[in-house]
């Protein structure tokens, strides 16, 4: 296990190596170059020359990709144009929330997908297993801030039942420790504070769990499918063995193994793509922040995103290597 740890680890260099290579090319290949793009278009040659200077863009292209390198290395992502502030407590601070939703959609996702993708598989062509089918096809067509706004609009502000914005009620004195408010609120023994955060994490999670959700039910459905027909299945329940046995040591967990890939891929498409949930929700996240980078062409966040995001990506397919090890043993000799 440890070998396969560290052999993975070890084959992630290149991939971030080459992602830093696109990122400084793609820097340098903006129009008029980055000074224009944080002076603005109407920047007069003196002040482009200046900013070159004081960024170290006059310098032969090998030296700047260095220093890109090395402020990489130290988690130096630079300074926000937008606020002023370095990039990385930016993202410090407004990242949890994200994770946080995230997560709980993901959840939403897996705990709902599985168990429906394999009933709807034990029992194909039942009402069950149509229902799963279509519900799954309209999931994957209705896009997710259509679907953001009909849930705020028919149960926050027809029904009152949830709240429209935010992650938690406005007045409420809640103590901030990690950034997560579901999880502080269990650490400060604020439970009230952790109900609150709950309630405001339910309609904007069901909305960006839509996708995630009918992905994981249609594969982990062709996946027993597929996997039902296998000569071991037959074989076992020749023997004699429990079907409860059958099930789930033959069927799920080698039905698993493609669900696996797919949640860790979901997982971080969901970190990277919460932009228009959080939107419709003001929930706080990293979302609206790249959101208003994109439009004020603050370059040095929308650098430190996509950095931070191949990251997550990284960990993710590391975590789910390690899942793959853990589901079916074989991997690890490979």
């Amino acid at each position: 296990m440890l070998r396969l740890v560290v052999r993975r680890l070890l084959q992630l260099i290149p991939t971030l190596l080459g992602l830093s290579v696109l990122l400084f090319l793609w820097l340098n290949r903006l129009p008029g170059g980055p000074a224009s793009a944080i002076l603005g278009e109407r920047a007069t040659e003196a002040e482009v020359a200046r900013i070159n200077r004081l960024l170290g863009l006059d310098q032969p292209v090998w030296v700047q990709y260095g220093r890109f390198l090395k402020r990489l290395f130290e988690l130096d992502l630079g300074t926000s144009t937008q606020t002023g502030q370095p990039v990385w407590d930016e993202f410090a601070l407004r990242f949890p929330a994200t994770v946080e939703l995230s997560l709980a959609a993901m959840f939403i996702a897996v705990v709902v997908g599985i168990p429906l993708g394999y009933f709807a598989a034990r029992r194909r062509g039942s009402w069950l297993d149509v229902t799963a089918v279509s519900g799954s096809l309209v999931g994957i067509c209705i896009p997710v801030f259509f679907l953001a706004l009909l849930l705020k609009g028919v149960f926050a502000v027809d029904l009152g039942l949830f709240p429209s914005y935010g992650r938690l009620s406005t007045g409420l004195d809640a103590t901030s420790v990690t950034g997560f408010a579901v999880l502080d609120g269990l650490l400060t023994g604020e439970f009230d504070a952790t109900l609150d955060a709950l309630h405001h994490l339910v309609l904007p999670a069901i909305a960006l769990a839509s996708i995630p959700l009918a992905v994981i039910v249609r594969m982990t459905r062709a996946s027993v499918l597929e996997v039902l027909g296998e000569d071991y299945v037959r074989t076992a329940e020749s023997k004699g063995l429990e079907k409860r046995v059958v099930r789930g040591r033959h069927v799920l967990r080698n039905a698993l193994l493609p669900v696996v890939t797919a949640i860790g891929l979901l997982t971080g498409s969901l970190l990277s793509g919460a932009v228009l949930t959080e939107s419709v929700f003001a929930f706080g996240g990293i979302g609206s922040f790249i959101r208003t980078a994109i439009d004020d062409r603050d370059y040095p966040v929308l650098v430190g995103f996509i950095m931070f995001i191949a990251m997550v990506y990284v960990l993710i397919n590391l975590l789910v290597d390690l899942a793959y090890s853990l589901i079916d043993p074989r991997v690890r000799v490979h």
